[in-house]
């Protein structure tokens, strides 16, 4: 072995020995019938790796990789999202370079034109993930645009059709004025923006002019198309109001005040101005009140000419001049600022218009109640647990879901009209009129929306709608794991798709990993210059390292980015490899075998399989920092530190038997290490004698409880070392073996220590005197958090036991 672990060079051969030996393949290493899989989630073709994704594949990629040394037959599906908006967003700007749009060269050839920017620069995402060493089966890759998986979509459309539960209809939809289309809540980006927050008086139309409701807006220019003022029915300030007319400042209109009890009260006046066309809130309220939804913002943003002498404004001048006419006639009550969220388009960030659109939907009521049920009988989980119940929240709240995109890229709705206008819904475009038999056909120019798409990916990348082989064996899965901002956009749709395709869950688990924050706190953000490329630590130090860090942040929903977290797993590698030189230094013609002789022998292999059923644990509850923690501390401290430096003296010696049952201590190490740390485990496997398969595929370490009884055989030695360390007092040893496992390790002789046992004792009677108040203290036990008071008492014990060894 060399004498420095060099992880870029050992990293990319093993990467490439892998892929190439089939040892990704599903299947590869299968030593039982059980079946494990895990869809990764499909990133933009367009996309980059990010943190949230390098973090999702160390966690994906730990589980296969465990399951895979389990003998389970593993299948990590790989893939590409066409990310409709995303990839067509691109392409345009490519074409604004060039000054051409995609009007100027027509739908056909602008689509022509993204598969060829596709094959240039898309799909890079796969070889970042090959470089962090996910084990995915990247000869099984699939992109939603792919023939097949377009028949699939298609497929799954006609069949909700067929159900009743599409249909088309006008409703309020987020609409991006630059992409003119209709986007999804997670296109949605609300952004801090400071405003003037203006209370207008509406006058009643029966009154003076003086008296009247006011209402606080700041969106003036929308006050044309108000049809309401809506007041929360028990707000005893408008209790007088109620049913009779006010007077639409500008327009002059006369609406009614009405009663809702979704209007919140402490908002401004606590009246609110009713423009259904607008505001999702308005839209519902309109509709249950049987109001018109006249629109006055155009689908590009200004004025449209439902704005009468104001058509062709910005929303802007527009306002302006609603509030100058309103200045005249003195019903401008107040003008405050007033910061608040505003949404904006992720891409593009121009601010989303809430209009009224044709579109496309999907009923959810019944689509969601079996995965609702699904949820429930928890045969479907979320961890942690407070996102299973959003989970089902969310469902239960799911209003019907616009399926239609106003887009050139992406799965055109298999619909088609005559001119008798009759509609046809088939998978393959039909030669007539299912009606009428006319054969002049046009297809509806709509794409649906790329979460449709996406929701079959469990089962469209397994071959369905035919009954696959792969269908067969690899339906249902395991394991999905994504951030929980599509909860709703991604996860429960795949549930319920899952259910109504092939009548049974996509998944059992849903794991939803930590939010990776910046150094700072903030969001992750290019634009906020906060982003890390999740290359830079993988080129500086390691995948494995980067790996290992990203787990050990991962234990609650947003975290902190930390390079620190990333040098101990490099420190981590380092140590592995060093240990590993030594042993294999010495272990020229011996075998592995279990030989154990001296206690410290015993010791390390029940603290092996201690380890072992630890990680177990932590890994079915997906509890990835913990089991970082369990396998820094089985390395470090007990293999490295401990072990390692104990047996050294043997070791040198060329004892045979020492040697021997070392080999075989540091293969149960690497097997428990490589599911985080593949790289560097899977390197020094390969020089250990007489191996028969690579790590990857060999076997997970059995339960062996033959030296349980010696898992604490080393405690009062490391008590004693830590007084020792701490203070200089030697505590007496009670056998031979201690006290030269104590001499090894501690090397007492070397130690500058001053040797002050009273000065000792009376801190450790401090310190227990300390905690046992604390823990007599019922607020403490009863409020503090159950960790802490765990840490507490744990500490309380190893100061009563480090006392009790100073006393003798």
């Amino acid at each position: 072995m060399d004498s420095r672990y060099d992880p870029g060079s050992v990293e990319a051969h093993w990467q490439e020995t892998w892929e190439a030996e089939g040892l990704y393949a599903a299947g590869a290493g299968a030593r039982r019938d059980d079946t494990y899989v895990i869809c990764v989630p499909p990133p933009n073709v367009t996309g980059e790796l990010h943190l949230g994704h390098a973090l999702n594949g160390s966690i994906q990629d730990a589980l296969i990789r465990w399951h895979r040394m389990r003998g389970f037959d593993t299948l990590w599906q790989p893939g590409y999202d066409h990310a409709g908006i995303s990839t067509q967003n691109v392409v345009e700007k490519e074409l604004a370079r060039e000054g051409r749009s995609r009007h100027d060269i027509g739908r056909e050839a602008f689509v022509e034109l993204t598969w060829e920017w596709l094959e240039k620069t898309g799909r890079t995402i796969m070889g970042q993930f090959r470089r962090l060493g996910a084990s995915l089966d990247y000869s099984r890759e699939r992109f939603t645009m792919d023939d097949d998986y377009v028949r699939a979509v298609m497929t799954f459309f006609v069949r909700l059709w067929d159900r009743g539960w599409i249909y088309r209809a006008n409703r309020i939809v987020n609409w991006c004025p630059f992409h003119q289309t209709a986007i999804s809540d997670l296109e949605v980006v609300h952004e801090e923006t400071d405003d003037t927050l203006y209370t207008i008086r509406y006058p009643f139309a029966d009154g003076d002019g003086h008296d009247g409701v006011s209402i606080a807006t700041v969106r003036p220019a929308t006050i044309l198309a108000d049809v309401g003022v809506a007041v929360h029915p028990d707000d005893p300030r408008y209790r007088d109001a109620l049913g009779r007319e006010v007077i639409v400042p500008y327009l002059e209109r006369r609406v009614l005040v009405i009663a809702d009890e979704r209007i919140d009260r402490e908002f401004g006046t606590g009246a609110l101005k009713v423009t259904p066309g607008h505001d999702p809130l308005d839209f519902d309220i309109g509709r249950d009140h049987g109001l018109p939804e006249p629109m006055v913002v155009g689908w590009d943003g200004l004025m449209s000419e439902a704005a009468g002498d104001l058509a062709g404004l910005t929303q802007e001048e527009a306002g302006a001049r609603v509030i100058a006419w309103a200045e005249e006639r003195d019903l401008v009550e107040k003008r405050e600022p007033y910061r608040h969220s505003v949404g904006t388009c992720q891409r593009c960030h121009s601010r989303i218009e809430p209009l009224i659109s044709l579109q496309w939907w999907c009923a959810m009521s019944e689509p969601a109640a079996p995965a609702i049920a699904a949820l429930q009988q928890r045969r479907v989980r979320y961890h942690p647990e407070s996102q299973h119940r959003f989970a089902i929240t969310s469902l239960e709240e799911a209003p019907d879901w616009c399926i239609s995109r106003q887009l050139w890229w992406g799965h055109q709705l298999p619909i088609w009209y005559c001119p008798d206008g009759h509609t046809t819904v088939q998978v393959d475009e039909p030669s007539a009129c299912a009606e009428c038999g006319s054969a002049e056909l046009t297809r509806e120019s709509d794409v649906l929306d790329t979460w449709f798409s996406s929701a079959l990916w469990p089962f469209a990348t397994l071959g369905w709608p035919d009954e696959t082989p792969e269908l067969a064996r690899y339906y249902s899965g395991n394991v999905n794991s994504t951030a929980r901002e599509i909860i709703r956009l991604w996860e429960n749709r795949m549930i319920w798709t899952g259910l109504e395709a092939l009548g049974d869950i996509p998944f059992t688990d849903v794991i939803i990993h930590s939010t990776v924050l910046a150094v700072d706190g903030r969001r992750m953000s290019k634009s906020l210059g906060t982003g890390i490329d999740p290359m830079k630590p993988i080129e500086e130090y390691g995948a494995d390292a980067t790996r290992y860090g990203l787990l050990k942040i991962s234990s609650t929903q947003d975290v902190r980015f930390s390079y620190g977290a990333i040098e101990e797993g490099r420190k981590l590698a380092i140590k592995l490899w060093n240990v590993a030189r030594l042993i294999l230094q010495n272990a020229e013609g011996v075998t592995a075998a279990l030989a154990p002789r001296d206690l410290e022998e015993r010791w390390i292999l029940a603290r092996l399989d201690a380890a072992r059923a630890e990680l177990e644990d932590a890994w079915a509850r997906f509890d990835f920092a913990e089991s970082t923690a369990t396998l820094y501390h089985l390395t470090f401290d007990d293999f490295c530190d401990w072990y390692a430096e104990a047996i050294k003296p043997r070791l040198y010696d060329r004892n045979e038997a020492a040697v021997a049952t070392a080999l075989a201590a540091l293969e149960r190490l690497l097997a428990l290490l490589h599911p985080v740390m593949p790289h560097v485990t899977e390197e020094i496997w390969s020089q250990l004698p007489v191996r028969e398969a690579r790590l990857i595929v060999s076997p997970w370490p059995e339960p062996d409880g033959r030296f349980v009884a010696d898992a604490v055989a080393l405690d009062r030695v490391q008590e004693a070392a830590q007084i020792f360390r701490r203070s200089g007092v030697q505590v007496e040893l009670g056998s031979d073996d201690e006290r030269r496992i104590f001499a090894a390790v501690v090397r007492p002789e070397k130690a500058r220590v001053d040797d002050n046992r009273d000065a000792e004792v009376e801190r450790l009677r401090k310190e227990v005197a300390r905690a046992e108040g604390m823990l007599a203290n019922e607020r403490f036990v009863a409020n503090a958090p159950p960790e802490v008071v765990a840490a507490e008492r744990e500490k309380l014990e190893r100061y009563r036991r480090e006392l009790a060894a100073l006393r003798g």
